[in-house]
């Protein structure tokens, strides 16, 4: 009976410390991956002080030059960099701009009143993408402060808390454009094409950099504007960007058509910084949104950690010296 007696005891004793064991190594796995999850967060935040530098060289470089007007043939723009750090992984990081879309505040004015020209544009990037299930006016209910549908093609509370997991409008300015989704009409297929078009900028009114716009930009600013406007517009752009919005408007393409310079510019003030970052086997996505002020000042707005296979532009390896 004793000899039974012991044997359970031993038995027990092998089972927790085997339990012991398994909650260790656990334990060990977790700590383990949470600092290389840090370190990969650290590395990030230097990528995207090292793409800020990149804009305030690109600043001083303009002021310089006495032109101060930002392009897609700078070298902020044309490249991602690839940074190695050592033998455990690459820093990979790129610069969008965000100037050359239209800014989804831009439709609602601080004072709540509907802007016209934002609203027209927005309606005629819509028809260039041939998006005809989405209304502007649902995006201006979802930004306006008041429960009263613009029009019988918005969207407030009423039919968003009437979906099978309700919420309600936001009433306030876009803060990612990710809300688009949320949006009544909103498809993954809208979404989707009209991401790269649009932003959610936190200040309104900068206007449209005519140097970096995209071509259904181009032709959201004249109803008359066709895909080989466009196309003509951004051939001239490649050849010498504009460095005057006068010589912008004097374009053939724009003749007769009355089109003036208001809610249009020659620089941009928010970037967006990508960095991807590989390290001890993990990947690490951020993407910040910058503000340059007239200045040449660079500050980080936001952050995002949820953003994946943003690194799109041809890699340019940076080295070591």
């Amino acid at each position: 009976m004793a000899l039974i007696m012991v044997l359970l005891a031993m038995a027990l004793v092998v089972m927790l410390a085997a339990g012991m064991t398994q909650q260790q190594s656990i334990r060990v796995f977790k700590a383990g991956h949470y600092l290389a999850q840090q370190q990969g967060i650290s590395i990030a935040l230097g990528a995207e002080a090292f793409a800020r530098q990149i804009l305030v060289r690109d600043y001083q470089d303009d002021k310089e030059a006495n032109e101060m007007v930002d392009s897609l043939d700078e070298v902020w723009a044309m490249n991602a960099a690839i940074l190695p750090l050592d033998e455990n992984g690459v820093a990979e990081v790129q610069i969008d701009d965000l100037g050359g879309r239209i800014n989804l505040n831009d439709l609602v004015t601080s004072n709540g009143q509907i802007n016209t020209l934002a609203k027209e544009r927005f309606s005629r990037l819509l028809a260039a993408l041939d998006i005809s299930a989405l209304s502007v006016d649902a995006l201006i209910d979802w930004i306006d402060e008041n429960d009263q549908a613009t029009s019988t093609y918005g969207a407030e509370d009423g039919q968003y808390l009437s979906a099978e997991q309700a919420y309600r409008a936001a009433n306030q300015p876009f803060v990612s454009v990710t809300e688009l989704r949320l949006i009544g009409g909103m498809t993954e297929e809208i979404y989707q094409a009209l991401r790269p078009h649009v932003a959610a900028l936190p200040v309104s009114g900068l206007g449209i950099n005519v140097n970096t716009a995209t071509p259904e930009v181009l032709r959201s600013l004249h109803e008359e504007l066709t895909d080989a406007d466009a196309a003509a517009i951004l051939e001239k752009r490649e050849e010498e960007p504009f460095d005057d919005l006068q010589d912008f408007l004097a374009l053939p393409e724009f003749a007769g058509l009355g089109l003036k310079s208001t809610g249009l510019t020659l620089q941009t003030r928010f970037f967006e910084v990508v960095s991807r970052i590989t390290y001890d086997n993990r990947v690490v996505n951020m993407v910040a949104t910058v503000f340059r002020n007239p200045e040449g000042e660079v500050r980080t707005v936001r952050r995002d950690t949820g953003q994946k296979n943003r690194i799109t532009k041809e890699p340019f390896t940076f080295s070591e010296g």
